[in-house]
């Protein structure tokens, strides 16, 4: 259960990382549509698990590998905008949110079906 400080921070951590990738993390992210969909924050604040829908779908492993070879870039401005809230800078690691990818596929398969 998470304590209404976490998913506080969370919800700032999740603005930030959307706002990154808009402005400055337009090289890691390769023209394609990344959205922050949710992020689960450790209870010390020290390590930050955020979740990215990716579109096109196809591009899902190089954005990721990308996101991942940028790590410290992402973590470098996220840490620039929450400096003042947190005294350290939590670890971020990205995982692929395929909720979207999963949802467009039932739906296929229930016209494809009629």
């Amino acid at each position: 259960m998470e304590t209404t400080r976490q998913q506080k921070i969370a919800k700032q951590i999740q603005r930030d990382m959307a706002e990154i990738f808009q402005k400055e993390g337009a090289e890691a992210v390769r023209g394609s549509l990344v959205t922050v969909t949710a992020v689960r924050i450790s209870p010390d604040f020290s390590y930050a698990k955020i979740y990215v829908s990716v579109f096109p779908f196809g591009q899902n492993g190089a954005v990721m590998a990308s996101l991942e070879a940028n790590n410290w870039f992402l973590r470098r401005a996220l840490g620039q905008r929450i400096r003042n809230q947190l005294k350290v800078v939590p670890e971020i690691q990205f995982f692929l949110d395929d909720s979207l990818e999963y949802i467009e596929q039932i739906d296929r398969a229930m016209h494809s079906g009629k």
